[in-house]
């Protein structure tokens, strides 16, 4: 065995990590040129004529660019994902809102997702203890429910949700699906609220971000999440041991 296999093996881990640096050099420049200043409603308020009118002469460039930059958004795990979900809404409507936003979501979703697993995963689960190990196999054998779960209740912040998984051994295609399925509930409710923002703007009010928590929204989508945990339910009663 030579003295360079080492050496050989660098360049190799240090491509494996340049997505996840390339991503956290986006966020660090994102703080450092103040761009999280623009990221407001206030921004929405005092631009949205000059933004609705843009976006009437040039919808599919808009829209366009609106995905691209909700995908850099979830990406390199920006701030502001609440405001570009109620700008989605309010500059083209409920439903192509929400769908665009679901779509940047999930791509966005999906390329942190790659990079974390690329750079971290396969080196943590080779140090792995016991524990993890045990926690790995839990959430694989239940991974869609649990993915589910997590993107349709707010538990946790959603560049957690992002990250955790690619550390448990996650399918991809699992992710995906799951992440697509799972945020389009709360996506569109605040889709709707962006859709209504011009007339709480000229109301000199502001949008009630809390919406989402009352009970007749949250308790359908608490119902979606149980409906969710079903199979791992099932799962559990059925690799029970029966009674003697």
């Amino acid at each position: 065995m030579t003295e360079t296999a080492p050496n050989d093996r660098r360049p190799g881990a240090l491509r494996r990590f340049l997505p996840l640096l390339a991503l956290a050099a986006g966020l660090g420049a994102f703080f450092a040129l103040g761009l999280d200043r623009y990221v407001t409603l206030d921004t929405l308020r005092d631009n949205r004529q000059a933004l609705s009118a843009w976006v009437a002469e040039n919808w599919a460039l808009a829209a366009f660019v609106y995905v691209l930059a909700y995908i850099a958004m979830v990406a390199f795990s920006l701030p502001g994902g609440l405001v570009a979900t109620l700008t989605g809404g309010f500059l083209f409507g409920t439903i192509f809102g929400g769908l665009l936003t679901v779509f940047g979501a999930t791509i966005g979703a999906t390329a942190i997702f790659l990079a974390a697993r690329t750079a971290l995963g396969e080196t943590l689960r080779e140090k792995a203890g016991p524990k993890l190990r045990k926690l790995e196999d839990g959430f694989g054998k239940n991974a869609f429910s649990y993915m589910l779960v997590l993107r349709l209740v707010p538990i946790f912040p959603f560049f957690l949700v992002n990250l955790a998984p690619a550390f448990l051994g996650v399918p991809l295609r699992t992710y995906v699906v799951a992440t697509f399925l799972g945020i389009i509930p709360g996506t569109f409710v605040f889709a709707s609220l962006g859709n209504g923002l011009g007339a709480i703007f000229d109301a000199g009010r502001d949008p009630d971000l809390g919406l989402i928590f009352e009970p007749e929204i949250l308790g359908p989508i608490l119902a979606l999440a149980l409906l969710a945990l079903l199979p791992v339910v099932y799962r559990r009663f059925a690799s029970a041991p029966s009674p003697e």
